[in-house]
């Protein structure tokens, strides 16, 4: 394998950074993900029966004491309860729209390491192809071991930058699944709380 890496000639090393740099994005987001959804069905769970128990007090208190994205959005919410059903509706709606931007943070840059990684692997293919020609021209000779080291080069940089690629794509797009899945979650919730407080249902 390192064989191969230094075979692809010097574009290997860029396309390189760019893969750990797609890991870190990858790892960062896999932790942020994993705890924010535990955090969010944990607090889902004993929200309700904090709301009708200990009253809106309490469930303001309840929701500044999780960090989870849809207890901020509860917070807000309740705290304009005195406002109107209609007030409380927008303001969940817009907090979930922050919340929600907190979510996709840093895929921007996963899309990004996407699209390089092959760009750079292809600009290694037209530079491994122009030192094989440049070495036919200097030997004045068409054998398969004259361009064999500038042909090598160019398919080991587009496979290369293509195989990042795929990885990192296939890790965007599980995280843009649970994404999904989170923000349906959060909505239902979101559906329930609204129910709650529109009927009283809670102690007063």
């Amino acid at each position: 394998m390192v064989k191969l890496f230094l075979d692809g000639g010097p574009f290997m090393w860029p396309i390189l950074i760019v893969f750990i740099v797609g890991l870190i994005i990858v790892f960062e987001r896999l932790y942020a993900l994993i705890t924010i959804t535990s955090k969010t069905k944990a607090f889902t769970k004993t929200i309700k029966e904090t709301l009708r128990e200990e009253g809106i007090p309490g469930a303001i208190a309840a929701c500044e004491d999780s960090t989870s994205p849809i207890a901020v959005m509860f917070a807000e919410t309740l705290r304009h309860f005195d406002k109107g059903f209609a007030k409380m509706e927008k303001t969940l709606d817009t907090v979930g729209s922050l919340e929600m931007t907190f979510l996709e943070k840093n895929q921007i840059w996963l899309s990004t390491v996407i699209v390089i990684a092959p760009m750079l692997g292809f600009t290694g293919t037209v530079s491994g192809m122009v030192t094989a020609f440049q070495d036919i021209a200097a030997s004045n000779d068409m054998s398969p071991a004259v361009v064999a080291v500038g042909i090598s080069e160019a398919l080991l940089t587009t496979l290369f930058g293509l195989v990042v690629a795929m990885i990192i794509q296939v890790f965007q797009n599980f995280f843009l699944f649970q994404i999904d899945n989170l923000v349906i979650d959060m909505e239902r919730s979101s559906l329930d709380l609204l129910d709650d407080l529109e009927s009283k249902n809670f102690k007063k």
